[in-house]
């Protein structure tokens, strides 16, 4: 089956520990290890796939246990992987604590991550697909190169600027057509782009910015369609005429690791079975969004079209 959603990003081995409390410096809690499939690009491509969308994952791990893993997790779950060996790296490994209100701390070791290349990628299913995403969680030029080709050849291209680091070069949103950042992703961007005319942006300054003024920082990045994420305050939708705020689901959390992955992977199904429709794309997004933090894990938290279509219509006649 074509894909027409193509993932290149990270795969990482998740070690979650979940604590009642996380540890202060110095501190030793006991904790509950659950490990499992991760990493912000096969976290979305599990979401896209679980939500109906064919979707291919393109990423790299390592001659390891952790990488057979992950082979045997894309199949048992019918995701299609192009998975690039690479034998001189580990694959890469996330160390995450969550507590008892289901809030996440998390370190991440990249390892073949960062060795995808550009050599590395298949160019027929690039020219292919419908939607193509990268995030800034595996080699930063590897990725721009995925967004230049897919956006020469018709793709909606979108990034998620996540994790915010010091190798995300603003030159690559000129490739990109849909931005979705978090809070703290967005308050880094502002603050780094010449554009913003905005110094020293935080988070508080966001929460109480006016939606008209908000639309105006993101129309600042050039980029079409701005997608700022806000937890549980849902989202805000910049378009180049348009904006709109949408609100999120109301459920009970237990684990909000791989929030973000799950609603840009519902994302980007969306925008296949919705044809492009933006607005339709958010709702499914946070609807995927909010399933995924009812349950523990990342990929394996994702939810699948039936209980998706089943959320949404119980909210609908609520």
């Amino acid at each position: 089956m074509k894909a027409r959603v193509v993932i290149v990003g990270s795969y990482v081995q998740d070690l979650a520990f979940y604590v009642e409390a996380f540890p202060g410096p110095g501190d030793c809690v006991l904790a509950e290890l659950r490990p499992g499939a991760g990493g912000k690009g096969f976290n979305q491509a599990v979401a896209a796939t679980r939500a109906g969308a064919p979707t291919l994952f393109v990423g790299a791990i390592g001659q390891d246990s952790a990488g057979a893993h992950a082979r045997e997790f894309a199949r048992r779950n019918g995701v299609q992987t192009e998975f690039i060996l690479k034998k001189k790296e580990p694959t890469g490994a996330a160390s995450i604590a969550v507590n008892h209100a289901g809030q996440n701390q998390i370190m991440v070791a990249l390892g073949a991550n960062l060795a995808l290349h550009v050599r590395d990628l298949p160019v027929r299913p690039l020219a292919a697909a419908d939607v193509v995403l990268c995030q800034a969680e595996s080699d930063m030029k590897t990725a721009a190169h995925v967004l230049r080709v897919a956006r020469r050849h018709g793709a909606v291209t979108v990034f998620n600027p996540a994790p915010m680091h010091p190798g995300v070069d603003l030159a690559i949103l000129r490739h990109v057509e849909v931005l979705i950042p978090n809070e703290a992703e967005f308050v880094s961007l502002v603050n780094r782009s010449p554009r913003s005319g905005v110094k020293n942006f935080t988070v508080e300054a966001l929460h109480r910015l006016a939606p008209d003024r908000l639309h105006t920082l993101c129309r600042s990045f050039n980029v079409p369609i701005v997608i700022v994420t806000l937890g549980a305050r849902g989202c805000f939708v910049s378009q180049p005429d348009v904006y709109a705020r949408v609100q999120a689901h109301e459920v009970d959390p237990v684990d909000t690791a791989g929030a973000g992955d799950a609603f840009v992977g519902g994302f980007a199904a969306g925008l296949v079975k919705f044809n492009k429709n933006i607005i339709e794309a958010v709702h499914f997004a946070n609807a995927v969004a909010a399933l995924a933090v009812t349950q523990h894990g990342t990929a394996p938290a994702m939810p699948t079209a039936r209980e998706i279509a089943r959320f949404l219509r119980r909210r609908d006649h609520a």
